[in-house]
């Protein structure tokens, strides 16, 4: 581990490059982006494909300099054969704004490009809200509790949005990301779900089994992706400086339940119950693995 005024540079110098090479391909995107919204449909999807290009690119930059921290930081397994002209839905735990780039040097940029089903605020942000829109990132509304028990009527929307987004990559490559859990672990959100595991948050069931309904047909696997930090979730800073004492993850290849295909999670009780008992056993599975990673002591490279 490096001195903290060396690792201080690093993780200056880590940013730096980072920025440059989003900068880079911000030069080209950008501009692509805005003529996108010319309402011709022929010249969205070109568009499209341009920037998606563009995404890649970042991706694989962004991943060359993600290397340049210790080897023996990471201690990653199983991410195997994966192609970039198939389809994947990832599934992942969620710790810190670290399990992106964890999740980038992972695969290293062979699958298509990752598609984030993101909240609909974030539309507004400058720059990074034309992005996702560019880049065909769907977006959905989640609406509080409250709101819903005030007005039932809203519920089952953000499903009705997330099968119509799904729609859009039928019969094109994609990689689909999702995090169950829904929002980053802490201890206060784990005591007030009332989590019946020790590691994760309890599992949303519906975002998975719209993408596995609407593109199971198409999907080659299922990326189940553990992510484990042993010394505890990093703040960003510390991750570009090298602080952290390793990062683990672990990838199983899970296969496209077949009869999920096709359903209507909304409308079909037996579905929501079929989907809710195979979202919560992979959990079980992903808490036992989470719980050895945190546990096993050594470090690789």
């Amino acid at each position: 581990m490096a001195t903290p005024p060396l690792s201080s540079l690093r993780g200056a110098t880590l940013f730096l490059l980072l920025l440059l090479n989003t900068l880079l391909w911000c030069l080209p995107f950008l501009p692509l982006a805005l003529l996108k919204l010319l309402p011709l449909a022929g010249w969205q999807r070109g568009c499209s494909r341009l920037l998606r290009g563009f995404a890649q690119g970042w991706i694989a930059g962004t991943n060359l300099l993600l290397g340049w921290l210790p080897a023996a930081v990471w201690d990653l397994e199983g991410a195997g054969p994966v192609r970039r002209d198939a389809s994947f839905l990832l599934l992942a735990n969620h710790q810190s704004w670290v399990d992106i780039p964890v999740l980038l040097r992972l695969f290293g940029g062979r699958l298509p490009l990752p598609v984030f089903f993101v909240k609909k605020e974030l539309r507004l942000l400058p720059l990074i809200g034309l992005a996702m829109w560019a880049l065909d990132f769907p977006f959905v509304e989640r609406y509080p509790r409250k709101l819903l028990e005030r007005r039932p009527e809203l519920r089952g929307r953000d499903l009705i949005t997330a099968r119509q987004a799904c729609e859009h990559y039928v019969g094109q490559p994609v990689t689909m990301v999702n995090f169950p859990e829904g929002t980053r672990f802490s201890a206060d959100k784990h005591r007030r779900s009332g989590s019946p595991f020790g590691h994760l948050l309890p599992p949303h069931v519906g975002g998975v089994a719209v993408v596995l309904a609407t593109l199971g047909g198409q999907l080659t696997s299922i990326l189940d992706v553990t992510l484990a930090y042993p010394g505890g979730p990093p703040p960003f800073w510390d991750f570009l400086c090298g602080r952290v004492p390793q990062i683990r993850a672990r990838v199983r290849h899970r296969q496209v339940p077949p009869d999920f295909a096709g359903r209507d999670f909304r409308r079909d009780p037996a579905f929501r119950r079929q989907a809710r008992r195979w979202v919560e056993e992979l959990w079980r599975e992903k808490e036992e693995e989470l719980a050895t990673l945190l546990r096993r002591p050594g470090a690789r490279g």
